[in-house]
């Protein structure tokens, strides 16, 4: 038996596939801010989303104690990662499946495509996965020679559309319905099954299509490529929930399954996924429960695949869990409750993150994954204004640890050379003025000065370097015309005199 001999590295690895961007949040949002058509289709998909899963938590008495067992359910697992990861692996391997370990993308790739190379197969179908889209696999296959098919609606379509994801739940988001259209008029017949002529923009009448391109792939596949929401360390189960059907498809048809899941799927006992059978299908899709549930426990002999392959992908986790502020985010079970209710992803969208994780999630869990140098803007990706914490079905503190994270990015930035940044000399300059009540109250009185850079506009608009930088994307407010410290003086003083 293979042992997990990455496990505690405290460093993150090279080859981490799809968590980093080309360009910082702050450059490609400036990019896709101009998109009108975009913030519209984001506006329209959220507000849908969030109203849903609002009505569905509200009828539960008890959200907020399954909220917090989801939470130590998760750290939990963290804490005995380890225990459980051998535990599963010596349950998957009793029941006739076949554990591997990948310590990043590069290798969980390789062993993938050699797996596929081995069954002579040239085509595979897949079902929705997060840790396969992290890890770059769909085109390390292709450079294999061999062509991975996306099989649900979404991921069908940001792949015929020459896409890339930019929502977790909802892949194609930024999408509206007659684009898709186009997509599948343009795209399909090249693939397979060509789309109808007369195709409209109908839900209905799209669906249909794919449906019926893709049931030649369903049927024609030797081998299938999933992800796992959830393993059962107890009994080697392996669990996907969705919504359509193909990936019950993928699960039960191809001769051969193979299965990429990060480390921190885990939950202990079988009783757990109680828990997590409820908190996931509110928070994602705000649905009561998921239509397709699939659960499989290793090879059984004339019933589904007959070859089975778990691999389990650490890419940067280990480091991620050697943070103890950081860790939590190893919580997330991929539900995207955050992206639906953060200001900041409905108005930038999420191919502005850079990552496969888009939206607060992908804020906090990017840089880990990465190092907080690969992915040093995404931590700024955010107001603060907690409305992810909000509505995290398992409780991730997800404002308190972008503070962290940036706190990290500025003592990287420390350590690159002796001579700071002006956002650092303007840092130190505000700790030294706060480090005294008589140097504050002077620099409060002082700032009345800005009043000066408003003029009747009541705002400040351009400040000169290196507040600029602030100016520059944003107005400063006006300072008051009497400090607040000095009006609390004043007020004690009238009242002393009025006694």
């Amino acid at each position: 038996m293979s042992q997990p001999v990455f496990l505690g590295m405290p460093t993150a690895p090279e080859g981490v596939g799809h968590l980093r961007g080309r360009r910082s949040f702050p450059e490609a949002a400036r990019a896709t801010l101009g998109d009108a058509q975009l913030r519209r289709n984001l506006a329209k998909a959220t507000g849908t989303i969030r109203a849903k899963r609002a009505q569905v938590v509200g009828e539960l008495p008890d959200w907020a104690e399954l909220r917090a067992a989801g939470a130590a359910l998760k750290d939990q697992v963290l804490a005995n990662l380890d225990g459980y990861l051998v535990q599963l692996e010596e349950q998957v391997t009793a029941r006739g499946g076949v554990v591997h370990w990948a310590g990043d993308a590069t290798e969980a790739n390789r062993i993938v495509a050699g797996l596929v190379e081995a069954t002579g197969a040239r085509e595979v179908v897949k079902v929705k996965s997060m840790a396969t889209q992290e890890i770059g696999l769909n085109e390390a296959l292709a450079a294999a020679g061999i062509a991975a098919w996306e099989t649900d609606l979404a991921e069908l379509i940001v792949q015929l559309g020459h896409d890339s994801p930019s929502h977790i739940l909802v892949p194609a988001i930024h999408r509206n319905r007659a684009e898709i259209r186009e997509i599948f008029l343009r795209e399909m017949g090249g693939v397979g099954l060509p789309a109808p002529p007369d195709l409209t923009d109908e839900p209905r009448a799209l669906a249909e299509a794919a449906r019926l391109h893709l049931r030649r792939k369903f049927l024609e596949a030797e081998v299938a490529v999933s992800g796992a929401n959830f393993a059962v360390a107890e009994t080697g189960t392996l669990a996907v929930v969705e919504s359509e059907g193909n990936g019950r498809m993928c699960l039960t048809l191809p001769r051969v399954l193979i299965t990429v899941m990060g480390i921190e799927k885990l939950v202990p006992t079988w009783r757990d996924l109680e828990v997590f059978l409820q908190l996931l299908p509110r928070s994602s899709t705000g649905e009561r429960m998921n239509p397709y549930t699939s659960m499989w426990t290793g090879v059984h002999p004339g019933d589904g695949p007959q070859e089975f392959h778990l691999v389990l992908l650490d890419n940067g986790r280990t480091a991620t869990l050697a943070d103890p502020q950081g860790r939590s985010a190893l919580r997330c079970i991929r539900c995207s409750a955050c992206l639906n209710v953060c200001p900041v992803y409905e108005r930038a969208g999420g191919h502005a993150y850079g990552s496969v994780y888009p939206g607060p999630i992908g804020a906090v869990l990017s840089p880990q994954l990465t190092g907080v140098k690969d992915n040093a803007s995404l931590p700024y990706a955010s107001t603060l204004c907690g409305a992810c914490y909000d509505v995290c079905p398992v409780a991730i503190d997800i404002p308190q640890m972008l503070v962290h994270l940036r706190s990290r990015v500025v003592e990287a930035k420390r350590q690159r050379g002796p001579v700071p940044s002006a956002e650092q000399a303007v840092m130190a300059s505000a700790a030294y003025a706060m480090e005294s009540p008589a140097r504050w109250t002077a620099a409060l009185r002082a700032a009345r000065l800005g009043r000066l850079l408003g003029g009747r506009r009541r705002r400040i608009s351009a400040l000169p370097p290196p507040l600029s930088a602030w100016t520059g994307t944003r107005d400063a407010p006006l300072p008051p015309t009497r400090p607040f410290r000095d009006w609390w003086s004043r007020r004690e003083r009238d009242r002393r005199r009025s006694r």
